[in-house]
Parts: C-alpha cells; sequence; structure tokens
C-alpha cells in the first residue's frame, strides 16, 4: 500500500501550525502572563522556547522524517528503527498513539461548544446574561451540569458534537493531502485573519466608560506586560513558561512525528520546523497576548482582571468574553468571529490528534484508510460518553492529566534521549540537516543533548516529588466523584494496554513475513 504525502511544503507547515494553534495560544497563555509577573514572565517563556520548544520541535521532525524512510508514521516503529536492539523501546512509542487519542476523547466535545457558541452568539441566544453569574448559567445549562432557564436538556449539547464529530471523521476520510492538508492550508490561514480583525477592534476601544479613563485597552496591555522583576526569582514562574512552551508546541503528543513522516527523504525539516513553531508563537505572543485581557481590563478594570486571569481557560473563553463582546457595538458579530476562530483552531488541532492512530493502523496492519478512520472514529465515539455524560464527575479533567499532561512530558524525555544519546548526536546532528534550508548553530548540539533532556527531567522531577502520590490517591476527591475517576483511570489503562499489545501483534507479524522470505528480525 503506497503511503501518503504531502502536496506541498506549505501544506505541512500549515497543519503543524494547525495541530498547535488552539485555545491554549487565546485563553491560556494571556492568563500565565497576568498571573506570573506580566512582561517578566516573557523572559523565562523565551529561554524555554529555546532551550527547550525549539530543539524538540527539530527532534520530533526529524524522528519523524527518519521513520517515515522505513515505512513508519508513529513512534513505535520509529522508535524501533532508532534502536533496533533494543526490544522493548517501540513499546515506550505506544504513548505516542494513546495521547492523541486520549486527548481526542475529550477535544472534540469542547471543540463542539464553539461550534454551538458561533451560532448563539448570531443568535443573540446568550444576550440576555448580562452578568459573569448569568453566563456561567448558560455555560452549565449548556453543558448539562445543571437545569435552567437557558437549556432543559444535554440534548443541544450532544447535537453539536454529533455535527463536529461528523466533520472530524470526514475530513480524515479524505485523507492526508485532500483532507487534512486542504483544511489547515486555509484554515489557519483564516484564523488568524479573524484574530487580527478582533485584535484591531479591541485596539479601537480606547477606554469604553469616560468615567473610568484608568480602564483602558492600553492599561490592559500595561497589565499584562510591565514586568514584576521579582517574579524571576520564583521558581513556579519558571516552570509555568517552560509549562506553557512545552504544551503550546504540540511537543510529547505524537502529532509532529506522523506528520514529518509524510515527507521525503532530503524533505527540509529544519527551516519548516522553525517556521511552524514561529506561526504558532505569532498567533500566541502577538494575537493572543492583545486579546482576552486587554479587553477585560477596559470594561471590568484591574481587580476583576486579576479574578480573570485566575478564572481558568472555559470561564475566560465562555464567560468573560462573550460578556465583554456584548458590551461593544455589533457585539454578536464579533462574539461569531470570536467563538468561530476556536473552532478552526479546535478543528485544526483535533484531526491531527487522530492521525497516529489511523496512521498505525494503515501501516501496521495494511487496512485501508475509510477502514482506518471507521474503526478509530467508532473507538473515540464510545470512550468519549463519559467525557459527556459525567463532564461534572472530574472525568474529563483525569483524562486530561493523563493524555494531555503526564504521559505528554514522559514521552518527550523519552524521545529526546532516544536522539541525542542512543541515537547518537552526531548522527541525528547529520540527519537534521539533512536538505536543511538553514544551517542551525552548532551550540543546539549540546543544548540538545544535555540541557533539553535535563530540562524535561526536572520538570518531570518536581511534578513527581509534589504531585505524585496525591493524584495516585486521589487526594481532594469528593466520595461521589472517586467512582468515575476509578472508573476513569481504568478505562485509560485498558486503552493503554491494549495499544501496547497491538504493537506486540502487529511486530509478530512483521516476524512472521520476515521469515517467509527468508529474513531475520532482531526483534
Amino acid at each position: 500500500m503506497a503511503r501518503e504525502q504531502w502536496g506541498s511544503r506549505i501544506g505541512v507547515i500549515m497543519a503543524v501550525a494547525g495541530s498547535a494553534i488552539g485555545l491554549g495560544n487565546f485563553l491560556r497563555f494571556p492568563g500565565q502572563v497576568a498571573q506570573h509577573g506580566g512582561g517578566a514572565f516573557m523572559i523565562p517563556y523565551f529561554i524555554s522556547l529555546l532551550l527547550l520548544g525549539l530543539p524538540l520541535i527539530w527532534i520530533e521532525w526529524t524522528i519523524g522524517r527518519f521513520g517515515g524512510i522505513f515505512g513508519h508514521s508513529t513512534a513505535p516503529g520509529m522508535f524501533h528503527s532508532m534502536w533496533e536492539k533494543n526490544r522493548f523501546i517501540k513499546y515506550f512509542g505506544v504513548i505516542g498513539i494513546f495521547g492523541p487519542i486520549v486527548i481526542s476523547l475529550y477535544y472534540i466535545y469542547i471543540e463542539s461548544w464553539l461550534l454551538a457558541y458561533s451560532f448563539f452568539a448570531l443568535a443573540g441566544s446568550y444576550e440576555a446574561c448580562t452578568t459573569s453569574e448569568l453566563m456561567l448559567s448558560f455555560l452549565k445549562g449548556y453543558q448539562g451540569l445543571e437545569q435552567n432557564q437557558f437549556f432543559s436538556s444535554l440534548w443541544p449539547a450532544y447535537t453539536f458534537f454529533l455535527i463536529t464529530f461528523a466533520l472530524n471523521g470526514l475530513v480524515l476520510y479524505f485523507g492526508v493531502q485532500r483532507g487534512i492538508e486542504r483544511v489547515c492550508k486555509y484554515g489557519v490561514p483564516l484564523l488568524l485573519i479573524l484574530a487580527v480583525i478582533l485584535v484591531v477592534r479591541v485596539f479601537l476601544l480606547g477606554a469604553p466608560d469616560p468615567a473610568q479613563p484608568e480602564n483602558s485597552v492600553l492599561g490592559g496591555l500595561g497589565f499584562m506586560w510591565n514586568p514584576d522583576w521579582s517574579a524571576l526569582t520564583r521558581g513556579k514562574v519558571w516552570l509555568a513558561a517552560a509549562g506553557q512552551v512545552f504544551f503550546t508546541l504540540s511537543c510529547g503528543i505524537g502529532v509532529i512525528l506522523t506528520y514529518a513522516s509524510y515527507l521525503g527523504k532530503n524533505d527540509d525539516v529544519a527551516l519548516s520546523g522553525l517556521t511552524a513553531a514561529s506561526a504558532n508563537e505569532f498567533a500566541e505572543v502577538v494575537l493572543g497576548g492583545s486579546l482576552v485581557i486587554p479587553a477585560a481590563f477596559a470594561f471590568l478594570g484591574a481587580s476583576a482582571v486579576t479574578v480573570v486571569a485566575q478564572s481558568g481557560v472555559f470561564n475566560l473563553g465562555f464567560v468573560t468574553m462573550p460578556l465583554v463582546l456584548q458590551k461593544i457595538a455589533h457585539g454578536n458579530f464579533f462574539g461569531f468571529i470570536w467563538f468561530f476562530l476556536l473552532f478552526i483552531a479546535g478543528v485544526t488541532s483535533s484531526i491531527s490528534l487522530a492521525q497516529p492512530a489511523i496512521a498505525f493502523l494503515e501501516d501496521e496492519f495494511n487496512l485501508a484508510r475509510r477502514q482506518a478512520v471507521l474503526r478509530l472514529m467508532a473507538v473515540i465515539f464510545f470512550f468519549s460518553q463519559p467525557a459527556i455524560f459525567f463532564l461534572g464527575r472530574g472525568v474529563v479533567d483525569e483524562m486530561d492529566f493523563w493524555g494531555g499532561s503526564f504521559f505528554l512530558v514522559v514521552f518527550a524525555t523519552v524521545e529526546t534521549i532516544l536522539f541525542g544519546w542512543v541515537f547518537g548526536m552526531d548522527r541525528a546532528w547529520t540527519e537534521l540537516h539533512r536538505g536543511s534550508d538553514i544551517i542551525i548553530p552548532r551550540f543546539y548540539r549540546w543544548i540538545i543533548k544535555y540541557v533539553t533532556p535535563l530540562f524535561l527531567l526536572l520538570i518531570l522531577g518536581v511534578w513527581l516529588f509534589q504531585d505524585w502520590l496525591p493524584v495516585l490517591f486521589c487526594e481532594g476527591v469528593s466520595e461521589e466523584n472517586l467512582p468515575y475517576i476509578i472508573g476513569t483511570r481504568l478505562m485509560l489503562f485498558s486503552l493503554l494496554g491494549s495499544l501496547a499489545l497491538m504493537v506486540r501483534q502487529s511486530w509478530k507479524r512483521r516476524e512472521i513475513k520476515l521469515l517467509e522470505n527468508g529474513g531475520t528480525n532482531d526483534d
């Protein structure tokens, strides 16, 4: 079966950028900046980008392209190709399939909220919500967490979930070039244009209330960017910056590996990886940093924004921003732009999350694209139901912790050590520069081999020291939620075990084929 390939270089860059640009750029980032020293936060942020973000980007693009040469589109095969003498390394690669699937279980549902709110904004459905309490009640009613004057059941949310789920499946059905590449090639520029329109509108606000001239967009920018230098002495600020860089670039998920595997042997990865990362940083720092906090500051003032910055992604996106945008002329239209740009960002991310598992089924079990998509989407649909119906029981948080946080750091640590130490830095450096359009400074050899893995081990070590036992023993989980948390863990680790067994089965199939052809298998 012929492997798929990208149709153009801009296509793969837009696809990787699309997988990275999401809610975190426009909601999580400004909240992190406001909470951790304003402009001072950007010092550890950019240091983390140089020492952690860019090295990981180059590592994943290089590993992905290298694995593609051997017909592998996912981490198990790629890791085995890099360390053939180790029969267990491929099982660490299972995380690169497991993580994206787990994130998909709740991400598509949250993505569907954005589509729904795009419709609600145009229809004026939440116009009566003039306070944060009412807007939060509207959100909870939609989520099925309570019955109120806005919603009496979960069916509106479930309907939008089905629409969004079907849309994702349709894009994936058309494949890498005709589906993913086409959507990202037009979707990413569109969402950036919509974000620019919204930023321009926010900047034109000035000081909306003449009686309170201190509440202005410029004041909001100052609130975000004026540095509190004392923040640089706090370790949690550095860890927060490193965490933000790590998650915003979609490192450690396995998606970049799969996307890069569809490149040709001599296609550039150094400049392409840098370009995709730069597009993400533009969306995050320039656009994301100019929207939520400045707009909220102009209407709510400094004291309220401090609370807003700490209120979390959902409150920022679904409560604060709709309230703020309602206060400006043509607020419904700008509310639509806000939610629709986030929806586009969600789609370009969610289709990327599904691709590693689809590629695994295609490569290792010789399934046709249609069969692989149908089987994976059936699994995602079935296992996503707890996230929908038990949202208030901590199920999504549990999924996000294991699939979207812990295992990402573990996976990134493994691939970094594998790349710099096992594969060998000389060989890795040569592979990174094969067909390269730029020459990466040589000091990055030292960073990739020593600094980046130590950075990741530090993040992992701090978490293990501070939070491992409380998480393991479900400290702080209420008695009524405990069965749902335990059930979610059992479901997730059953999925992880099943994927490991599938990897073992696929290698047994390879072994049989090699024996039939008179070859040998190191495994």
